[in-house]
């Protein structure tokens, strides 16, 4: 193997590169056009653009994919994870091309990539598996009558693809039509394919994966476990190695299953199988037949390098340990940092500003060290054609606590301004006392997300007067004269306004007085706060753990900038398609009905009415794209007797 085609973007793609590059193996990347200056394309040793901007027209062309690969000389593909990772006809494709296929053969993809197939496998071979339908018959008919006889609650799952979407919680029959059609709809649009199952839905789980790797000799080992409870729409954002739940017989228990699965379909490289824990007890979920966003997190612990092991099983080596010889240490944790709001929507835009606390990349950090996977920088573009993760921050640390405090401060230390991310939303995870005793489980979020927003909501209002201040006034203050006369503001934050006023004391000095508050006299620029212009009058701002959007309001109508402007419309909150419009003009409407549905970055959203009301019109039609702010339905007062 001398050049190896990486069939992905991205950070997943400077992962693979950096691990070819040290083994002396070329590296060839290729591109979209929104990626043509990324940072994957100017590391490889060479790069090929693949022409077009959408996953479908690049990352997903096999055509394109293979014609890269011979155009450069490559001899060896290597698919990431995500995009064709677990697609078996194109893990084909590459093998009848004359070249190495870095992954399982395409027939164990298509015995475990499919989420029926893998549980029919497993119950084969002693795996246990939750009651549940996963037949032929893909009608909407048999779904109900298979649903009566699970009974609720139950899953309902995409067969073929992972990263949480096609996947709906039904807790009465009445939901699950509605939740059949959703879950399809993006199922297709993700995957290519829209086949489903029904599963009975435990509520109180953890959601605990075994990273397994085999070799093309029949041996097969277990790397321990991750535990991935902390998810957002069924997505992982926090996940961790030693799970809190699992000792070591239980770890045992469940290495050994994962191993027998993946050994029954003569699997070889690297596979993840995913199992929901409860109690002592666990039922397969799926196994993904490639690599884990996550690895990192089994490379602290681990010492390895899995990237290299999957090149170096591709090249028929025998693995390099055996199980007896594999010993986890420390306790390592990663978060996922994603361009997305408090609600979790996703969001498009430029980084404007970008820096990160020392660490190292794509290879184990130091024990209480940071390793930061990553592809920002400064003027990086995220684009609606990909999913809204932007990196991964990874620590390994003696302790589970040690690890915590270790990536707090490191997200604490990370700047990323220009687009809303997570970083202190997780953070706050990372603090939440469930968490911090090791008792998170799937519904963390939806049980405490709320609490945590408030919080964070709190720190943003305790420190928005000074941060908008430097915010606002950072680039005007030029003159060292004072001025006796305060400048009344109005700040909107979070669609709410706040009145401040501000006396520029010369040099550089401000006081700001609030009502309620006593004032407080600033010296610009303040230590640890950034800030920059996202607009003409909108700043995104940043002092230690706390993010904030501030819009000067002060110009304004004082009716226009108290107005909170989400009873009479309805806008788009980022870039997106709308693929269903649930109702029509002259709908009565309560609080929560879905009035729009938009995909974007390969997740479906709905929107919903903020208040009873009527539609009074609806501005725009499925398959339409729209962008941040756009208006996409108006409402009218309540018509009489509407429900409310």
């Amino acid at each position: 193997m001398k050049k190896l085609l990486i069939a992905n973007r991205g950070e997943i793609a400077r992962r693979v590169i950096h691990t070819a590059q040290r083994m002396g193996i070329e590296a060839v990347a290729v591109y979209s056009d929104p990626d043509a200056n990324a940072l994957h394309v100017r590391e490889a040793t060479q790069a090929i653009a693949l022409g077009g901007a959408a996953s479908a027209d690049t990352y997903l062309r096999t055509d394109k994919l293979l014609a890269a690969a011979r155009a450069t000389g490559a001899d060896a593909v290597h698919p990431g994870y995500g995009f064709l990772s677990e697609n078996a006809d194109f893990a084909q494709a590459v093998v009848d091309a004359g070249l190495t296929w870095i992954g399982p053969s395409p027939a164990a993809i298509r015995a475990l990539g499919s989420k029926s197939g893998a549980k029919a496998l497993a119950q084969t071979h002693g795996v246990p598996c939750l009651p549940g339908y996963a037949g032929d018959d893909q009608s909407d008919e048999r779904f109900a009558a298979e649903a009566a006889r699970i009974g609720t609650p139950l899953m309902v799952k995409a067969v073929v693809g992972g990263g949480g979407r096609g996947m709906r919680l039904v807790t009465d029959l009445a939901q699950l039509p509605a939740a059949l059609a959703s879950a399809r709809s993006e199922a297709l649009a993700g995957f290519g394919c829209g086949d489903l199952l029904i599963e009975r839905a435990l509520l109180q789980p953890r959601h605990v994966e075994v990273q397994i790797f085999a070799d093309a000799n029949g041996a097969c080992i277990h790397l321990g476990e991750r535990d991935c409870s902390v998810q957002r729409r069924h997505q992982k954002i926090i996940e961790e190695s030693p799970s809190p739940a699992v000792d070591a017989a239980l770890r045992e228990r469940m290495g050994a299953c994962a191993v027998a699965l993946a050994q029954a379909a003569g699997y070889v490289g690297a596979g993840t199988v995913e199992f929901l824990l409860d109690g002592s007890d666990f039922h397969l979920m799926e196994m993904n037949t490639r690599l884990q966003v996550e690895h990192p997190v089994t490379e602290a612990l681990t010492g390895l390098d899995l990237v290299e092991w999957q090149i170096r099983v591709a090249r028929g080596e025998p693995l390099p340990l055996t199980q007896d010889q594999v010993h986890l240490q420390g306790h390592a944790i990663e978060v996922r940092l994603c361009a997305e709001d408090a609600h979790f929507r996703p969001h498009t835009g430029r980084v404007l500003q970008f820096s990160a606390p020392p660490a190292t990349a794509f290879e184990r950090a130091a024990s209480g060290a940071l390793r930061f996977d990553h592809a920002l920088e400064e003027g990086a573009e995220v684009t609606l054609h990909y999913d809204a993760m932007l990196g991964k921050l990874i620590v390994h640390a003696p302790t589970r606590a040690e690890a915590i405090a270790t990536l707090v401060r490191a997200l604490h230390s990370t700047r990323v301004l220009g687009l809303p991310t997570n970083r202190a939303f997780l953070a706050a995870c990372l603090q939440h006392p469930v968490f911090a005793s090791g008792q998170a489980l799937v519904p963390f979020l939806s049980e405490h997300a709320a609490d945590l927003q408030d919080l964070l909501l709190k720190s943003e209002l305790k420190a928005l007067a000074h941060c908008a201040v430097e915010a606002i006034f950072s680039s005007k203050i030029s003159s060292d004269l004072p001025c006796a006369l305060a400048r009344p503001m109005r700040l909107r934050h979070q669609g709410q306004v706040h009145a401040v006023a501000v006396r520029e004391l010369g040099g550089g000095r401000l006081q700001v007085e609030q009502a309620g508050a006593e004032p407080v006299n600033l010296q610009l620029p303040q230590h640890g706060v950034h800030c920059v212009a996202v607009g003409p009058r909108c700043w995104h701002w940043q002092s230690g753990g706390v993010d904030g959007w501030v819009e000067d309001a002060s110009w304004e109508p004082a009716a226009r900038a108290d107005a909170a402007g989400g009873a009479t419309e309805l806008r788009a909150p980022f870039n997106g398609k709308v693929v269903a419009l649930p109702v029509a003009a002259g709908q009565a409407l309560v609080a929560g009905d879905t009035v729009v549905v938009i995909e974007s970055m390969k997740l479906e959203h709905s929107l919903a009415s903020p208040a009873a009301a009527t539609v009074a019109e609806l501005l725009v039609a499925p398959g339409q794209q729209v962008s941040p702010g756009q208006v996409l339905a108006r409402f009218a007062p309540a018509t009489q007797g509407a429900p409310a």
